[in-house]
This record gives structure tokens, sequence and C-alpha cells, in this order.
């Protein structure tokens, strides 16, 4: 796992209060491919502090967590008591011969180094269990206020040519980009999409950004003067009130 997986590991508490979760569709559908019912054993790579982790509990599934983070497990840990989370990266976890159902990972399999994961994937699971990857991907809406759309100028003011800024996709742009299948010991993979949506005020908006890598990988001298920019347009400019909608992604697959 890349050392910018570890930024959110900064700021856990921030993190488990203003990013989304996953909707129950979502996990209904991965029951229902995977053939996971009460009592599956699933391992969830890059907890993270549990916003997925809680709707597979929910479930009933037994599940076991890694978490490179230790301060992101360490809140993992407070809020799901009982549940075993391990702080290792996923390339150097040991799983002791423990063998899985289901393996997933919610917004974090891109920090792990597909030329060890893919086939560790393999390895931990049961014959016929499945690996499932979760992602939002924030589009917007044609003729809707647009929180990057108004801050634009802002971004620029502040941190001026940087490539990660630029205005969020279609929807139907972000559909067509999301179909790439799973690698490694993975075939026939199944893409499902549900639409999702946060609202924020100025100053919510700010703690959203501020927990997000493309953020946290800015100097504070940037990224704060920035960020309370922002916060102050969307209430002065935006009514104090703007989306941030997702396409929240499931990709899933047996192993072969």
């Amino acid at each position: 796992m890349t050392e910018l997986g570890r930024v959110f590991n900064e700021v856990p508490e921030l993190y488990d209060r203003v990013r989304p979760g996953y909707p129950p569709e979502l996990f209904a559908d991965l029951a229902s491919l995977a053939g996971l019912r009460a009592g599956s054993s699933v391992l969830e790579v890059g907890c993270g502090t549990g916003q997925a982790t809680r709707s597979l509990l929910g479930l009933g599934y037994a599940v076991t967590a890694v978490e490179p983070g230790a301060e992101m497990a360490a809140v993992a840990r407070r809020r799901l008591p009982g549940v075993p989370i391990e702080n290792a990266t996923f390339e150097e976890w040991d799983d002791r011969g423990r063998r899985f159902d289901a393996l997933v990972a919610a917004s974090s399999w891109h920090w792990v180094d597909p030329a060890v994961g893919w086939q560790r994937a393999g390895d931990v699971l049961k014959p016929g269990g499945w690996m499932a990857l979760l992602n939002h991907i924030v589009y917007r809406r044609p003729n809707e206020p647009e929180m990057y759309a108004a801050t634009a100028d802002l971004h620029e003011r502040f941190s001026p040519g940087n490539p990660d800024w630029g205005h969020p996709p279609l929807e139907e742009e972000a559909r067509a980009e999301s179909v790439e299948g799973l690698g490694g010991p993975f075939k026939d993979t199944v893409v499902r999409w549900y639409s999702t949506v946060q609202w924020f005020d100025g100053a919510g908006v700010a703690d959203h950004l501020r927990s997000t890598s493309i953020y946290r990988r800015l100097d504070p001298s940037v990224r704060e003067p920035l960020l309370d920019a922002v916060a102050e347009r969307v209430r002065t400019r935006e009514g104090d009130r703007v989306a941030r909608r997702y396409l929240t992604v499931l990709r899933a697959a047996p192993v072969s």
C-alpha cells in the first residue's frame, strides 16, 4: 500500500464523520451474487474507520478487517468492539492460513500494489469465493450548482496548475469509466451502479475535502487557506448548500 494511502491516518475522526457510506442495495446485490448469508466469512481490505464494515456486520457476516493506518484502525476498534481489526498492509498481512467466502475492499483497493494484490486476493479466498470492489465516483448533473465549478477560480489561485483540479464527469460518463473488470484470477466481472448524494454547508464541504487524498497531499499552508475560501464561497454565493453526488460502483467476480 502506497504512502499516500496512509494520509487518512492523519485525520481518522474527521474521516469517520464526513465520508459517505454505501447503499444497502449494494450489499443485497453482493449477497445474491456471492451466495453470502449470515455467518459467511468476509475479509475486508482497508476498512478505514469502518463505514462498510458496519454494513457487513449488520448482515451477520463474520468479518475480519485489515487496515494499515494505526489511528484509523484504533477508531474502527472503538466503533466496532469485538471485530478483529488487524493493523497491516494487505501485501504484508499474515493470513495464518485463513480462507474466506468473500473479500471486500471499499474505496481502498487502489492503494494496494497490483503486482501483489490480485493474486493474494485469490489465494485467501475459498474455492468459488468472490472479490468485491466498492468505489464512489463523484459526478455532476447538468445545470445544477456544483462545488468544483463554483470554486474553480479559488483552486487555481491557491494551487495553480494542479492537475487534480477539474469538473467531475456527468453520470453517463462516470458509468462508462467504471466498467473495468477485476484483475488476476478474477474473470466475468459483474458491475452495478447506485446513485447517492451528500448535502453540505460551507463548513461541511471544507471538512469533507479535508478528508480526501487530493487535498491531504497539499501542504497545509496551501490547503487550509484554500478550504477556508471554498467554505466562504459556498456560504455567500451558493446559499450555504451544495450537493456532492456519487455514482457508487460495485465490481465483483468469483475467483477462477
